[in-house]
């Protein structure tokens, strides 16, 4: 791999990042407009409609194997309604717990998906490394400083972003689990097409979704949609083709910091001393989880 390959291939998850990132911010400005599940819905449709030219393309490549036996098609129905189920579940948390919390906090929070990952893992038979567990301890003192109050109670919408984590970290299990039997892009429309219909039941069941508030919401949602959705996943996949594992873990990690500047940018957050202070060990135990070395077995997996 050649070093222009492998600087190009940086800057692209940076983007990515800086990308998902600033989506926090964007979701807060659109709810303004839209309720969190017509908002979820919309983009979510819109993500799945930029991603489909490309998912029937590859349609006619054979896929990495059988998902169903050897009469498979290889179009991931049953993957894609199960990756859909959780996906939504977790932002659903996410974007309902923006409505009672900053960017800035919801990125760090939601980020910490990368630590419960592999901890996750223990409980599917995969020891965790020594770093995941000192990265766990460090992202948990990290959430105390950021969210937690005086009066020893965790801020409403900072719970939701939690138990949110919980389902983005089973989802990266989960299409862990997928990716080697199917095809990856029509698994990854099919998922966010499942995701947005769940998303505009519930909008039409609880919320009132109007014309006016769906222009509104325009911009926020052609950025959720387009570019939080379609792009930065396929930039994050063009890029890690070539990346060194060790710097998309850095790059890709960058989503919280960009929340948080985001965020005090563009929407005069303020995090103070201490929710700094929670925020860079939070950041540190992302870090370490994924940069510690890890042995050859775990490596392999």
């Amino acid at each position: 791999m050649g070093r222009n390959a492998s600087f190009r291939a940086d800057v692209l998850c940076l983007t990515t990042a800086l990308i998902w990132g600033l989506a926090f911010v964007a979701q807060r400005i659109g709810m303004a407009h839209l309720g969190p599940m017509g908002f979820n819905g919309i983009r979510f449709a819109l993500g799945a409609a930029v991603l489909a030219p490309l998912a029937m393309r590859s349609m006619r490549y054979p896929p990495p194997a059988p998902f169903l036996g050897d009469g498979d098609p290889g179009f991931p129905w049953i993957g894609g309604l199960l990756a859909g189920a959780v996906l939504f579940a977790g932002a659903s948390l996410q974007q309902v717990g923006l409505l009672y919390t900053t960017a800035g906090k919801a990125g760090f929070i939601t980020g910490l998906y990368v630590v419960l990952v592999p901890l996750l893992g223990f409980f599917l038979g995969q020891r965790p490394a020594r770093g995941d567990v000192i990265g766990a301890v460090a992202a948990a003192c990290g959430l105390y400083f950021l969210s937690v109050n005086e009066d020893l109670s965790l801020a409403p919408g900072d719970g939701l972003e939690l138990i949110g984590a919980f389902f983005w970290a089973g989802h990266v299990l989960l299409i862990g689990w997928l990716s080697p039997r199917t095809r990856a892009l029509p698994l990854a429309m099919t998922q966010y097409a499942v995701c947005s219909v769940l998303s505009l039941v519930c909008a039409f069941l609880y919320e009132t979704v109007t014309w006016e508030g769906i222009v509104g919401a325009a911009w926020p949602i052609l950025y959720g949609g387009l570019f939080s959705v379609g792009l930065a996943y396929t930039l994050q996949v063009i890029a890690q083709r070539d990346a060194k594992p060790t710097h998309a873990a850095i790059l890709l990690s960058f989503e919280t910091v960009f929340a948080a500047i985001g965020g005090a940018l563009m929407l005069d957050e303020r995090l103070g001393g201490r929710g700094l202070f929670g925020c860079a060990l939070m950041f540190t135990g992302m870090l370490v989880s994924q940069l510690w070395p890890k042995a050859k077995g775990q490596r392999a997996a």
